[in-house]
């Protein structure tokens, strides 16, 4: 700690902390005014320019809620905890927040700051099995580091430019993402319409002339009595290009009927749907991760004819906006889920190419889906620096080194009257005072 700062409890600055309550719930009209009345749900931003419940006049006056001022800090004592905004707007409360008010000898987004750098310690210090909570006593003890008032000041300011900058980095960076989606499917899309390889128009092929589609078994209790049991693929472990085997089950089976189920090298796993339209058409290249390993019903497998159709190719196509555009032409849709069956698996359009000329799509598919990984992997290793950066920023200026060359050029302000123990004396003034602020509130 900084010489001249003091050591102090949360609860030496604060005037007073008002709690809030919840209009009954018995009375819908109470929810059908224009008072706003914050809760957890809105805790979600640093700064809220209106809540998603409004009350009435009534609801406030019979209710134990309390209308805060605008620019008051509310904090979360149950869920979200360690969270903290402030309003534009006066609003009132439910019984899970508290209102801080306090002294006028603490800054007030230099308060807000320090309780955001605690945030991980607040959480920690909740109680509770569902639903963590934090009770009073022990958030009133939390210990502050106190600055004089003048400096209280300076390092709001810093951590409003510094802070600022890094939530505009890491707004950039998390659109990253969804560019590089973009660009994947701009490259599926070029890829499969030839021009990514400068290549004439294909033929179309509906599936079933260039490959087997081939569906699979349904698990039922008379199967657990089968001696012979194999890995059984299902839904959760097909992914877009992506299979997930960490969480494979069994199934019984006869062996007269291995041969013709189990998945063979290069089998095209398409997930048939039972969900939304964006679930639907998923699929992975199966490359013999597990020996004798067969798949649920849910799963359609599509083994294409090698002699005309590379596999690689044809799970690019379904990944592509034309093969998602022939998916969802042809999904079947009942109490909002979206399906797909073998026939209309086989009646899908594919452009076939040459051999030659699909190996070289694929090669350049992969060639620019891996320099996507990498720019991904760099974006992913860059946003956890500046989450943490966030952090280490909040804690060097709670530790007094963001403004160690200001106190040294500002002797006066931080000594004699302006110091922080001749603040805290001012603070416990200013707190015998003050009294009668919840019956105000609510009178407000």
């Amino acid at each position: 700690m900084p010489e001249g700062w003091v050591k102090s409890e949360l609860d030496n600055i604060l005037l007073t902390i008002i709690g809030g309550g919840t209009p009954s719930k018995a009375i819908p009209e109470y929810y059908q005014g224009d008072i706003p009345w914050m809760s957890v749900k809105d805790m979600n931003k640093h700064t809220l320019t209106d809540t998603i419940d409004h009350i009435t006049n009534d609801a406030v006056e019979n209710s134990s809620t309390n209308i805060i001022p605008a620019g008051t800090p509310i904090i979360a004592t149950r869920m979200s905890l360690g969270k903290i905004v402030t309003a534009s707007f006066d609003s009132t409360i439910n019984q899970d927040l508290k209102a801080l008010f306090l002294s006028s000898g603490v800054e007030r987004n230099f308060f807000i700051h320090w309780y955001r750098s605690q945030a991980q310690i607040i959480e920690s210090l909740g109680t509770g099995t569902t639903v963590k909570g934090i009770r009073l006593e022990v958030l009133k003890a939390l210990s502050i580091n106190l600055p004089p008032f003048f400096e209280q000041k300076i390092i709001a300011e810093k951590l409003d430019t510094l802070l600022a900058q890094v939530d505009s980095t890491k707004a950039r960076l998390e659109q990253i993402p969804q560019i590089l989606k973009r660009f994947r499917q701009a490259v599926l899309a070029t890829a499969m319409s030839g021009k990514l390889t400068n290549l004439p128009t294909a033929n179309n092929f509906k599936i079933k002339d260039i490959a087997c589609v081939i569906g699979g078994l349904t698990k039922n209790s008379k199967r657990n009595n089968f001696e012979k049991k194999v890995p059984y693929l299902r839904v959760a472990n097909v992914y877009e290009n992506e299979l997930k085997l960490d969480d494979v089950t069994e199934i019984g089976i006869q062996p007269n009927e291995l041969h013709r189920v189990s998945l063979e090298y290069e089998d095209l796993l398409i997930v048939e749907g039972n969900g939304s339209l964006d679930q639907i058409g998923r699929a992975a290249i199966w490359r013999e991760e597990i020996q004798e390993c067969v798949h649920q019903n849910h799963l359609i497998k599509v083994r294409a004819n090698k002699e005309i159709l590379y596999p690689t190719f044809l799970l690019f196509y379904f990944m592509s906006p034309q093969g998602k555009e022939e998916i969802v032409s042809r999904a079947t849709s009942g109490a909002g889920l979206y399906t797909l069956s073998i026939s209309k698996i086989s009646s899908i359009n594919v452009p076939v190419y040459s051999l030659p000329d699909q190996h070289e799509i694929v090669r350049r598919v992969e060639q620019l889906f891996a320099y996507a990984d990498t720019i991904e992997k760099q974006v992913n290793n860059a946003l956890t620096r500046v989450n943490n950066l966030t952090q280490s920023i909040l804690a060097k200026a709670f530790r007094g080194e963001l403004t160690a060359q200001w106190r040294a050029e500002n002797p006066s302000l931080i000594s004699g009257e302006n110091s922080a123990a001749a603040l805290l004396e001012k603070i416990k003034a200013e707190r015998a005072a003050s009294s009668g602020k919840k019956n105000s509130l609510k009178k407000a």
